[in-house]
């Protein structure tokens, strides 16, 4: 067998479930109704965000909670021109998200900013002029 190249869903471990869930709310996600007590899930285009206490899926993972800072790990919201960038970046930290990397021209030639959640998980919002994203929004690989 082999492996399938695709991800079903994304699960962010969070300190405050509800405030998480809040966050992403104003961020525009759409609440799943398949969402509990102890577990938010959001549609997303082709996968999946869900919300867990950071403590419940460490144990679901059986490993250890602790750690914090740098996860070596980004989310990556791609749009199609340098002022969507700006006005997404602007919306979320209109929502409480904390500016890490303001929206600039970088090495690469794109353009892009770095947000953090509540929880410090980092969302980059970038343009990428060699990429175009199709009519659904998905980002387009050669």
């Amino acid at each position: 067998m082999s492996f399938d190249p695709r991800i079903s869903m994304i699960t962010l471990g969070v300190a405050d479930l509800a405030a998480a869930t809040a966050f992403y709310e104003k961020l525009g996600f759409e609440k799943s109704s398949a969402s509990q007590e102890s577990v938010t899930f959001f549609k997303m285009k082709g996968t999946a965000l869900g919300l867990f206490g950071r403590d419940s899926l460490a144990e679901d993972a059986g490993v250890a909670e602790e750690g914090s800072g740098f996860r070596a790990v980004t989310l990556a919201h791609n749009l199609g021109s340098e002022a969507e960038v700006d006005a997404a970046y602007a919306h979320a930290l209109a929502c409480g998200a904390t500016a890490v990397k303001k929206p600039e021209k970088v090495f690469w030639g794109g353009y892009s900013g770095y947000f953090a959640d509540p929880d410090g998980h980092l969302w980059e919002l970038a343009f990428n002029p060699f990429m175009e994203n199709d009519e659904n929004g998905f980002m387009q690989l050669p």
